[in-house]
């Protein structure tokens, strides 16, 4: 797929020479909250953008075709407090222009990832309106896959929501482009090799040990990158994701035992970074989709009885456990 803006995304907004927008700002004191309130109060956060603009993105290349469906979101925030204390909109970029721009910019420049068109939006913010100090982007992409009709199709798809794709895009003036990635809502689960002993036990526990014991849950993770030039957002993301898989399932015919579910995410955060040099660090959020044994052990034998193989369960949605954790790389030694 085409890219012809590679190095734009990297680029600073220039310092040198300033627009009329900002020469006639400096010219006058720009009203903020705090000078009309007499110091009593002070905006200490603003900003606005489009949310929700979707989009799909079509290459073709002959008969054989691409497509990506995103969901992209943009925020701006002014240098002035103008628009909020005064109702003065002379500096303000309107959200439909944005959306706009979005449309614009893709049609223009195609995308490649989702963590690179996210940095040519909010460069492209900062670059055409001096008034703007930072630019924001989240873009989310939905799980279109190959349609396999015995073969790859050229130009049919189907929809495949294994897990959720996203990204968080932000430029300061001045300063580099930071990017967040992360992946949602991939739900898994497994009938054996879990287990959860050896806990505290004390006059508030009622939970008893489980040797064994279904394990699912619902992944959510998040990360960020030390250096975009060399990274591959496409294979960090399928690494993440398989990352999980793999720590949670182990080999198909024999599994990998899962003491607890803290255990099980930390593996899985220790293989993104030993495989991703780029990432900077990974959060996971694992929380527990319950299943709970049905005790029938009340119950006459003669109704209970029947094939050994035949266990029954109760999902259990809440409330439920929720563990985290964050991994990072340690600072390099100075000396």
């Amino acid at each position: 797929m085409p890219w012809t803006s590679t190095n734009r995304i990297y680029a600073k907004p220039s310092s040198s020479g300033e627009g009329p927008v900002v020469a006639a700002a400096k010219a006058r004191v720009s009203p903020t909250a705090a000078a009309d309130t007499g110091g009593r109060f002070e905006l200490s956060d603003h900003g606005y953008g489009k949310g929700s603009i979707k989009l799909l993105h079509v290459h073709r290349d002959g008969e054989y075709h691409v497509i990506r469906e995103f969901e992209v979101s943009t925020e701006l925030k002014l240098a002035s407090e103008s628009a909020y204390v005064i109702g003065d909109n002379k500096e303000v970029v309107a959200t439909d222009s944005q959306k706009n721009t979005v449309y614009l910019l893709a049609k223009k420049h195609g995308i490649k990832t989702p963590e690179e068109f996210g940095a040519v939006v909010v460069n492209h913010f900062l670059y055409t309106y001096k008034q703007v100090v930072e630019a924001k982007c989240h873009v989310i992409e939905y799980p279109w896959e190959r349609l396999q009709a015995g073969a790859p199709h050229n130009h049919a798809f189907i929809f495949a929501p294994t897990a959720t794709r996203w990204c968080e895009v932000s430029q300061t003036r001045h300063e580099a482009v930071v990017v967040k990635s992360g992946l949602k809502g991939l739900r898994v689960l497994k009938t054996t090799q879990s287990a959860f002993v050896d806990f505290v036990q004390d006059e508030y526990t009622t939970l008893a040990d489980a040797a064994e014991r279904i394990f699912s849950t619902v992944v959510e993770a998040e990360w960020t990158y030390d250096n975009m030039r060399t990274a591959d957002f496409d294979n960090a993301w399928l690494t993440v994701k398989d990352a999980i898989l793999d720590k949670f399932a182990g080999p198909p015919d024999v599994g990998v035992y899962s003491p607890s579910v803290q255990h099980t995410l930390y593996q899985a955060e220790k293989t993104v970074l030993e495989k991703v040099s780029e990432i900077t660090w990974i959060r996971m959020t694992m929380p527990n989709k319950h299943y709970l044994n049905i005790d029938v052990s009340k119950f006459p034998a003669n109704v209970t009885k029947g094939d050994p193989r035949h266990h029954i369960y109760q999902p259990i949605d809440k409330p439920s456990g929720l563990i985290y954790a964050q991994l990072r790389r340690r600072p390099k030694s100075q000396l």
